[in-house]
């Protein structure tokens, strides 16, 4: 899975469209690739205890559901998935 802006933890949305990186003070959107200088956020979909069902939708645990854009930073069962 490539990594994207909205994953990084330098990212600050705008609007929907765009965002501003907050290092580089650049104009991008969501969808941009990953710079050298990104640092992945907490996210549902970066964690092992989320399994996704669909696009948009996932289960965390198994039986909550979640979105896997949902920043889970505050999340006491937040653990790294494993790379392979």
């Amino acid at each position: 899975m490539p990594y994207l802006c909205k994953d990084c933890r330098y990212y600050l949305p705008v609007d929907v469209f765009t965002g501003i990186c907050k290092i580089t003070r650049a104009k991008l959107t969501p969808d941009d690739a990953f710079c050298e200088k990104s640092e992945k956020i907490p996210k549902c979909k970066f964690c092992e205890h989320f399994t996704p069902e669909r696009d948009y939708l996932g289960l965390c645990m198994g039986n909550t559901l979640c979105y896997p854009d949902l920043v889970a930073a505050k999340c006491a069962d937040f653990t790294w998935e494993k790379q392979p």
